[in-house]
């Protein structure tokens, strides 16, 4: 149980404020008890979309400090277009590094469906902890 909370842990923090880890942490663990895999990877899963979630939460948040104007000159206009053009499509890729935060973040700033983007992140998260699962415990 206690191998449970360290992995939901780890994946709720690498969506939040630590870059990666969570990945290394699931093939860890995957190596001292490959039986217990689909709960950590359930378990990474879930984690990990909170923590976008909570990305998304403040997203949502700060349309109160940043206009449309603002966000449509900058940093931010890659990954503003990308939204635009595929919605909660694009929350699949939340998983990738660097822009996958910042989607979730645009997401809540944009207002998309929470309980479509929230769908949308889980999946992209879940085939990516299986994809490091599979690859921990070489079936690929």
């Amino acid at each position: 149980m206690t191998t449970l909370w360290l992995m939901f842990s780890a994946a709720f923090l690498a969506a939040t404020l630590l870059p990666g880890g969570s990945e290394v942490l699931l093939a860890a663990l995957l190596n001292d008890d490959a039986s217990i895999w689909v709960s950590l990877v359930v378990v990474a899963t879930i984690g990990n979309t909170l923590g976008s979630i909570t990305s998304y939460y403040l997203g949502s948040l700060g349309r109160f400090a940043k206009s449309p104007e603002d966000m449509a000159t900058g940093k931010y206009q890659r990954s503003l277009r990308l939204i635009q053009r595929y919605g909660s499509w694009s929350l699949l890729l939340a998983w990738a590094p660097v822009i996958g935060d910042l989607l979730c973040l645009l997401a809540g700033w944009m207002k998309l469906p929470l309980i479509r983007s929230t769908i949308m992140i889980f999946i992209g998260k879940g085939i990516r902890y299986l994809l490091v699962a599979a690859a921990a415990m070489h079936w690929l």
